[in-house]
């Protein structure tokens, strides 16, 4: 009989050692070791509740058929939007944010989504009577989805086997454990064999599976980098607790593009997909206030304005604050240097303060001329002339670079009615441009000032 074999596996990023090691050497964290078994005594393994898998078997190029490739609807647009028109059949999507940001309640959204799916939600979280709670707090009338508490996988897969859906959401991977490994839920060989056993269930029977994942305090999907490796598709879900608004970002997608985001707003009844983001990003003032710059932004495909407002006042002790929320500091302290530098702004005598409206968290590089508006305008006490927004990124030498997909950033701000857009002198000439809005060209950060102030 062959011996129990054990290693020690980190906790933060899955790093395997034969023992144990005070730092990881792969993350550089300490103390995240555990012992895990990994292969027990021969006989001594159960047997999988649904039976061995179909073993798939080489094909040549040219024999293997291609399908419709026809995406399955979530019933929900946002979703749809992120994913790049809908799910694909077979697919392993995962979602991971914050706790109570709002991951169980769209991943019973989607379970009860009246679209015509046979779905079943696997919960190793809350029981039967408590998702019901929530159901009838949502509202969706999809009496049809199957609720099913369990925590081995064995079971669950057995269950899948079964009743063939289309759809099974999971509530969290975290939760789910085997037989066949002795160590804990949510342990990193627990993850890695759960999600692999999901995955080749999913490719081999064409179900398409939504897992729910845990995050870490640094914000890193909970568990080994392998689980992101695995699946198809990772959303992340962001947002402010303190704040009613939630962004889907898509950062891995193998049938689509990366980088697109969908906006929710978090009601009593559950999530509802925000059609446009610019009208929650914007604040109507009664009259114009410095420090207040609008500047167009583009996630994937989708283009919005946002709001960004900043506070510039003197330094009350010898070394100058800078505060941001939902933006780099770094890129701040850049952006700052290079009006010292290249407009001739005493910026170390100054605290700077920086906002973003709604409180999203931006990394577009074609904010930076919206930020250093904001900062010029409160610097001044001068209001931003009304109906200008702005679209560009800054270099260290103060010119300004063409932002991307700038002709949709240009589109989007005509058709909230904004008058002037400014945007790099060194954009492509040519194209179609909308009417009703000037377009005003710079090159460097030294213009920028005469063209926010001018009327």
């Amino acid at each position: 009989m062959a011996k129990v074999k054990k290693a020690f596996f980190c906790k933060n990023c899955g790093f395997e050692a034969p023992k144990w090691l005070g730092r990881c050497p792969s993350c550089g964290e300490w103390n995240t070791f555990a012992e895990e078994i990994i292969a027990r005594e021969s006989g001594s393994v159960p047997a999988v509740a649904a039976g061995p898998l179909p073993a798939a078997k080489p094909q040549r190029v040219r024999d293997i058929r291609e399908s419709e490739h026809v995406r399955l609807d979530l019933g929900n647009a946002e979703v749809n939007r992120v994913l790049g028109g809908g799910m694909v059949p077979g697919s392993l999507v995962l979602v991971g944010g914050e706790p109570g940001i709002g991951k169980s309640t769209l991943s019973l959204q989607i379970a009860l989504a009246a679209n015509g799916l046979k779905t079943l939600y696997v919960s190793g979280e809350e029981s039967a009577e408590q998702i019901k709670m929530r159901a009838a707090r949502i509202g969706i009338g999809n009496d049809e989805c199957l609720i099913y508490p369990e925590t081995l996988l064995e079971n669950i897969v057995a269950q899948i086997a079964e009743h063939r859906p289309d759809l099974v959401v999971i509530d969290s991977i975290q939760t789910i454990y085997t037989d066949l490994l002795d160590s804990s839920a949510g342990s990193v060989s627990q993850i890695r064999e759960c999600a692999a056993t999901l995955l080749k269930y999913a490719k081999s029977t064409g179900t398409s599976i939504f897992i729910i994942g845990h995050i870490t305090k640094d914000g890193s999907i909970a568990g080994p980098k392998i689980l992101e490796h695995i699946v198809d598709v990772v959303l992340q879900f962001e947002g402010d607790s303190n704040n009613i608004y939630r962004i889907l970002r898509g950062i891995k997608n193998r049938f689509g593009a990366t980088f697109e985001i969908g906006v929710f707003e978090m009601l009593d009844a559950g999530l509802r997909g925000v059609d446009n983001p610019s009208e929650i990003l914007l604040t109507h003032y009664e009259e114009p206030l410095s420090g207040i710059a609008v500047g167009a932004s583009a996630d994937g495909v989708r283009p919005y304005l946002i709001e960004v407002q900043a506070l510039v006042s003197g330094a009350a002790y010898g070394t100058p604050q800078r505060s941001t929320t939902g933006y780099d500091a770094r890129r701040m302290n850049m952006l700052l240097a290079v009006l010292e530098k290249r407009v001739g702004m005493k910026m170390f005598q100054k605290d700077v303060f920086l906002n973003f409206a709604g409180g999203f968290k931006v990394a577009d590089p074609g904010l930076d001329l919206a930020v250093v508006a904001a900062v010029i305008s409160s610097y001044y006490d001068r209001p931003v002339a009304e109906g200008v927004c702005c679209a560009g990124e800054i270099g260290l030498s103060g010119e300004v670079r063409p932002a991307p997909r700038t002709e949709q950033r240009i589109s989007e701000a005509a058709r909230l009615g904004f008058r002037r857009i400014i945007v790099s002198g060194y954009l492509a000439k040519g194209g179609k441009r909308p009417k009703g809005i000037e377009v005003v060209p710079i090159n460097s950060v030294d213009q920028l000032p005469k063209a926010l102030f001018t009327e």
